[in-house]
Formats: C-alpha cells, structure tokens, sequence
C-alpha cells in the first residue's frame, strides 16, 4: 500500500492480520524499479525477519498503491454482456484505448465531473500491475510470469467525449483528472490463485449496477498480455486495465453518475473503493 497525503505518500506493506510495517527502510516508492528489482521478495524476507517497523495507518489517506505508472494501457468490451450493452459485437480481437496516467487517484479520493459532463460512468475494473518488460511473448504460458501484481480500478468514462467527440479514438473520454482510482492495495501475482476466477461488483448510492466475474472476459489476462506485446513493450509498473462487465450507465438501464453520487467497487481479494463526485 501507499498512504499518506497526495504527491508525499509512503509505502507500507501489510501482513496477513492486517499489521501494517514501513517500507521506508527498502524503498522511497513502489514503483517499476521496485517492482522488477525483486522488491516484493525483499519485502517478504524483511517481514520474516522482524525487520519492518510496526506502523499505525489509521485515519491516513490511502493512496494508489503504485507510484504514477509510466503507462495506463486499457482494453475494451472484454466481456460479452458488455460489448452488447454498448450496441457492438464481441471483438474478435482485444480492444486497445490508453488513459493518462495522471488519472491515476487513490481508491477514496473524490472524482471531478468536468465541467459539461452529462455522461459520467462507472466501471469496475481487474487491474494488472507489470513486473517484469513485456516483449514479444511466444505465448500466453509465460505472460503471467511477467505480471507483479493485481489491484482494484475504476476505469471512469465520459461517454459523450469517449464517443461522441472521440475523433475515432477513446481517449479522450478517458483522460480526464481523477478517472481512475486505483486500490487500495497491490496483491502480488502469486498470492492471486487465478486472476479468471475473481468476482468483481459495483454500486451507485448504495444500489447494485455490476456483479460479474472475471472467467466472463474474452481475452483473460496471460492472452492480453500475450498479445499486446506484438504490439508494444510493456515496462515494470504499467498498469493494464482489462475491461469492465455489463451493468453501466452506457446500457441505458441506468442514469449517468452527478455530482454527490457516490460509486463503489470491489474485486474478491483486492479490496473495495468509494468516491464521491464533486465538481471540477
């Protein structure tokens, strides 16, 4: 995890009882050259040993539980139910947009309604944290070896500058300041048995909008990553998203978020968020 006031979090690590220790002594962040410098196996050693001072992370803020990540790389209408929601048919291959990485918040940070936005959306997320660089896998049977970890996303959208405005692409409804809580923490890749078989839910004022599971995806995770590395390098602590269930506003069933409603998400293992939407 990573706790503390934005732009000066401090990482910690917390152990199976919830006890929370400093990472201070290891690392200044947890980022890529943490996360493919065996930074997670020091942790663990470190822990075993006593070493890590005991911390209190009560009433902290919860950061993202990585430092800003060189790039947000994201996939669409990765479930079926989904993509015929959104009035396409299922890709016959995986879906590529990008997020800024500056969208990147903490789990509970408040999301900003730009200014005009009618249609914001929610979208719970499987997020991927990359460990190790990400090039032209032979195939999926090695792509997971490559992945340091899993965390909660809320891949937050403006529909109409997303589809409407887009000029072809996505991005742009994708990019606005705040879009993507992240957390509140990163569980390592081998303490997640399959990333296929996890439930992921969503909410709006208190009412349910999304409960799927992740062995819905199209393309699961070691395909993904499998096939987005004929396309681009993927470096240590990119985060991919990859891809939200049925059950958002874009359906029609369900009115887009304003500001004062609240969203939460959860994945099974990984955590659950909440923000508030405030003005701009």
């Amino acid at each position: 995890m990573r706790v503390g006031a934005l732009s000066a979090e401090r990482p910690v690590v917390l152990d199976d009882d919830d006890s929370a220790y400093s990472l201070s002594g290891l690392t200044s962040d947890i980022d890529g050259a943490f996360l493919a410098g065996g930074g997670i196996a020091a942790v663990r050693a470190a822990l075993g040993r006593g070493e890590l001072p005991a911390v209190s992370i009560e009433g902290e803020r919860v950061g993202a539980p990585i430092a800003r990540p060189p790039a947000v790389v994201c996939v669409g209408m990765n479930y079926a139910a989904h993509a015929a929601e959104s009035g396409a048919a299922p890709p016959e291959r995986p879906v590529l947009f990008y997020k800024h990485p500056n969208t990147v918040v903490g789990p509970n940070d408040d999301v900003l309604v730009p200014p005009g936005a009618e249609k914001v959306d929610w979208e719970v997320e499987l997020g991927v944290v990359i460990g190790r660089r990400v090039r032209y896998l032979s195939s999926p049977d090695e792509a997971l070896d490559h992945v340091a970890g899993y965390v909660l996303s809320n891949d937050v959208s403006e529909r109409a500058l997303q589809l409407e405005v887009s000029g072809g692409q996505w991005s742009k409804g994708k990019s606005c300041e705040t879009f993507n809580p992240l957390g509140p923490w990163l569980v390592p890749a081998d303490e997640v048995a399959d990333p296929q078989a996890l439930g992921l839910r969503s909410w709006v004022n208190g009412e349910a909008r999304q409960d799927s599971t992740t062995a819905d995806m199209l393309f699961g995770v070691a395909v993904l990553l499998h096939d987005l590395s004929h396309y681009m390098v993927l470096e240590p602590g990119d985060l991919l998203n990859t891809g939200t269930p049925q059950g958002v506003a874009l359906s029609g069933r369900f009115p887009y978020l304003s500001v004062d409603d609240v969203m939460e998400i959860e994945i099974d293992g990984l955590g659950r968020q909440r923000q508030v939407l405030v003005k701009a």
